[in-house]
């Protein structure tokens, strides 16, 4: 779907928006990402450790996986507000990491609109609905409820 006026996109409050491609998290995004942040325990970066885990191998960071939710979102079939300027995170409601992500595994993102207000004049507060399925799995790795604003 392609560009929509807020107006537009507030008749959608409630619906389904859309979901993403798939989205390989492999080995090296979970290094860099351990990099990035400084989190290297040995669930996410020992392969040969995590073998004797539970998790049968190395998996994704949850925050790895909340993080994918702007990529996740560029990659999808969901409408976009028209005229955007500039967005911002503006934080969550809610965010539960359901089921490890393990390494070599695609996700993709599914996006619910929950609600759309115009703050101010041009700047408009969105809470999406963002689970993130992992392929061949029933269980999603994550549900969460996002803010963010966009500015007109």
């Amino acid at each position: 779907m392609g560009a929509i006026t807020p107006q537009e996109m507030k008749e959608l409050v409630g619906q389904s928006l859309g979901t993403s491609e798939w989205l390989l998290v492999d080995q090296d995004m979970i290094n860099k990402f351990a990099d990035a942040t400084g989190d290297h325990q040995f669930i996410h970066i020992d392969e040969e450790k995590a073998k004797l885990t539970p998790f049968g191998g190395t998996i994704a960071h949850g925050f790895l996986t909340l993080s994918l939710f702007p990529v996740l979102m560029a990659k999808s079939d969901c409408p976009r507000p028209a005229g955007v300027k500039m967005g911002v995170n503006y934080g969550g409601n809610k965010v539960r990491f359901l089921a490890p992500v393990r390494s070599g595994k695609r996700v993709r993102g599914h996006f619910k609109l929950l609600e759309l207000d115009e703050k101010r004049p041009g700047q408009w507060q969105q809470t999406l609905e963002f689970t993130v399925e992992i392929e061949g799995e029933e269980k999603p790795a994550l549900m969460a409820e996002w803010i963010s604003q966009f500015f007109v």
